[in-house]
């Protein structure tokens, strides 16, 4: 066995063990990144701007290309969320992301240097965000989503077969999806 496989092997072990169960590996060229996305985020986000780990404090869409262009191995996570209240859809994305820390610590840990998490939601590490990273209480732990860094993440997650739509009404299943980029 090559020692690239025992270690991803290893690395599946360590995704296993935090409960991630559902994820596939993908190469950075499958990570669609579109200028749509950042306009999104620009002109359609409420919060734009508020948020230390969301666009204008993240880099250009071309950098975030050259940025997945490092990586050799991404695993895509997903998340089904069914809720009663819509409501609650919001602590379950922002707990699944504190445990998504756990697992980039433990990964990062076990020899991969260039580990890194795109959380499946907004950050939330603090009730209330500032609107610099130079103010932020939490740098080493706050973390952009994919859609901050222009992943195209309907697109990237169709692409490896896995469902997203956009939403008609709560009573639907929400598929969100993390990344963690990892050599």
């Amino acid at each position: 066995m090559s020692s690239k496989s025992q270690s991803m092997q290893e690395i599946e072990g360590i995704f296993h063990k935090h409960g991630f169960n559902d994820y596939k590996w993908i190469h950075p060229k499958d990570i669609v990144v579109a200028n749509w996305v950042r306009m999104k985020c620009v002109y359609g986000c409420p919060t734009y701007g508020e948020c230390a780990s969301c666009p204008p404090n993240t880099p250009s869409v071309s950098e975030c290309r050259d940025f997945f262009d490092e990586y050799t191995e991404i695993a895509i996570f997903h998340f089904p969320i069914e809720v009663d209240k819509p409501e609650n859809r919001h602590d379950i994305v922002t707990e699944t992301d504190r445990r998504l820390l756990g697992l980039e610590k433990e990964v990062f840990l076990s020899g991969n240097e260039k580990t890194f998490l795109l959380f499946a939601g907004n950050c939330k590490l603090c009730t209330e965000c500032v609107s610099s990273r130079v103010d932020c209480k939490h740098p080493k732990l706050s973390r952009p989503t994919s859609e901050a860094l222009a992943i195209d993440v309907f697109s990237t997650a169709r692409a490896v077969g896995y469902p997203i739509n956009v939403l008609q009404d709560y009573n639907e299943t929400m598929n969100r999806y993390a990344f963690l980029l990892v050599r």
